[in-house]
Formats: C-alpha cells, structure tokens, sequence
C-alpha cells in the first residue's frame, strides 16, 4: 500500500477524499466506498497500490478503441473494488472485491512496463475495474511507460473530480469513457452515482487534453435505449466534443444485479447506430455482437470502407497512414508505434 493523495483531515478528525465525486469521509479503519483506499492512523492510503487481480494480451479493439494504433495487441490488467455501483457490472467479481478477496497478486510499475515491453505490445490498458481509485498506480506506471515508448490507455466511467483529474491523466494517452446513460435518473439508480461529473471529464479530455479519446455506451433493455434519449447524447456529444469523437453502442448481457432483462437486440444497437449518423457523428461503432457495417470504419467523405473489423480482428485496412485514399483525414492515433503488432501467443504473463 501507498499514502494516498488527494485528501485532507476534517475538523472531526475524519480524513475527507477528493480523488472521485463520493468524497468519502473516513475514521479511522474505515475503507471508503471503492474499497481499496482507507483511514490508517490517520492518513489516507491506497491498498491497490502495486496490486494486480492479472494480467491479460488483448486486441485494442476490445477496450473498445478503433482509432488508437488499430490492429495492435494492448497489455490489460486492474485491481479490486470500485467507485460506482453499477447494478449491471460486467466485472463485479473484482469490481465488488476487497483484495483479500481478489487473488491478488503484486506488481511494481516497473514490473507491468516491462511485461509489455517483453511481450513487445505497445500499450498498456488500466481495466477491469475503475482505474480512477488506484489513480497514483496509473501515475507511476504510465509516467514509466512513456519514458520507455509504451502508451497508456484509460478504460473507465469518467468519475474523478477536476482536482485529481490532471494528475492521473498526466501521462494517459488514449482512454474509453463509460458513458452510461445520459439521465441522471439511470445514474442515480443504476450506478449510484452521478452524470454532471462524467459530462464534465469528457468536455475536459476534448478542451484541455491532447488525450485522444472514444465513448461507449451500453445500451440496457428499458433502461438507457429509448431513441429520444440516444438522439440527447448524441447532440450533447457534437455540441461538445465535435463530431469526430468515436462513439461505440454495445450489447448488455444479464449479470450482477440485473438479470431481469433481456439482452440487447442487435437491431437496437443498429437503431441507435444510424441515429448518431443522422445527427451529425461521423465515426460509430455497435459492439458484442455481429454487425460487419457498424464495425466498420468509413470515410466520412466519400464512404469508402477503410477498416474492416470482425469482432475484434482486423479483416481489411485500407488507411494510408491517417487519410483516405480521397484525401480525407481521419482523425485517430494510428501509427503502430516501436513494437509490431503482437499475432502470437504472449510469451509470458508471469511478472
């Protein structure tokens, strides 16, 4: 474990957190809501520090990135616990975990930086759970990173206040926000959280990063799929961040909490899907299940085909560096880097 920052002692002798949106009030030998950061003799610590439940070699494709180094294999790992609730989590066996509970395993910065180098991937991705809650492991690992030549990649729900957010995000250079729903009232329910925090980081990450960036949002029978409210985030998204910035509806299956509904229909996402393009978006994606032209990424200009995805795999590219063959620029991060591209098995995963 390691002192904490962003934090400070109340008047009551508590210690208040300033890292996420909750700001957890801690006495002492109390953990806060994600868990992992906790009030020991009256300092804040962060116990995921140098912890990882471990270690995985995906594609890019899969955090979902489609514009950043496409084709590439990306180094995923994450620790324990969380600072949202999320009824429907995907990950709730770690997302919900204490440490003690998670199999973890230990892990210096340095360690996971020269995993990716000897498994030649160019990138490291801080998933599973929410990175923001062991944010001084991030710092640490993506500082060393990119002394080193290897990107880091954020994959997260956007919940950080705007104190912490320039530090964490100090050396990021790509990252999928979690936009959930777009009413406060999914929020509140679903997730126990709130949407102005997450709105706020993403307008942050497009005026005062170069952090490129991609939004995905988990479309939930009932919930969050009503047309009126994907054609709101739509319009908040190219009031706000332009029309360039990649947007990715994908498919929810039952699990956790909520396992009364059904799963996602491919024609939702299809819908929703051709709504974003009606407003105005010009690069969206559907994902978790089968769609060759909402997996596709088509020029804007003339409408040709330039990458070609099944699944996560790469079928076709036909980008000449960052333009089509038209001349139109498409806007991305797509050079591969230091490393090729990874297409064998990782040669080892052991730290």
């Amino acid at each position: 474990m390691k002192e904490a920052l962003w934090w400070h002692k109340e008047d009551d002798g508590r210690i208040l957190c300033t890292l996420c949106p909750r700001f957890c009030r801690m006495g002492e030998g109390q953990a806060g809501f994600c868990y992992i950061r906790k009030n020991i003799g009256g300092k804040l610590y962060s116990l995921g520090y140098g912890t990882s439940t471990g270690f995985a070699i995906d594609p890019i494709e899969k955090k979902p990135l489609n514009h950043f180094l496409p084709g590439s294999k990306i180094l995923s790992f994450g620790t324990a616990g969380c600072n949202l609730g999320c009824r429907f989590c995907q990950n709730w066996s770690i997302s919900k975990a204490k440490l003690d509970e998670a199999q973890s395993l230990g892990a210096t910065p340095d360690q996971v930086v020269e995993l990716a180098i000897r498994n030649r991937v160019p990138s490291i991705a801080f998933t599973y759970n929410d990175p923001v809650i062991w944010g001084e492991f991030v710092i640490d690992i993506s500082r060393i990173a990119r002394e080193r030549g290897v990107k880091s990649v954020m994959v997260t729900a956007g919940y950080i206040t705007a104190e912490a957010r320039p530090e964490v995000y100090r050396y990021i250079d790509a990252a999928n926000v979690d936009l959930k729903a777009f009413s406060e009232r999914f929020y509140h329910k679903l997730t126990f959280s709130h949407l102005d925090p997450v709105l706020d980081t993403l307008r942050w990450l497009k005026r005062e990063t170069d952090i490129w960036f991609e939004i995905t949002n988990l479309m939930i029978p009932g919930e969050n799929d009503d047309p009126d409210e994907t054609r709101r985030l739509c319009h908040w998204v190219i009031e706000n961040l332009g029309d360039s910035v990649p947007l990715h509806f994908t498919a929810f299956h039952p699990d956790f909490k909520l396992v009364d509904k059904p799963r996602t229909p491919a024609a939702t996402l299809t819908q929703a899907r051709q709504i974003a393009l009606s407003a105005g978006i010009k690069y969206c994606y559907v994902g978790n299940v089968f769609e060759d032209k909402g997996q596709t990424t088509f020029c804007p200009a003339c409408h040709r085909a330039l990458i070609r995805r099944s699944w996560h795999d790469i079928l076709e590219d036909n980008l000449e560096g960052n333009h089509c063959s038209c001349g139109e620029e498409i806007p991305g991060r797509f050079a591969a880097g230091s490393f090729p591209a990874n297409k064998g098995k990782p040669k080892s995963l052991v730290l």
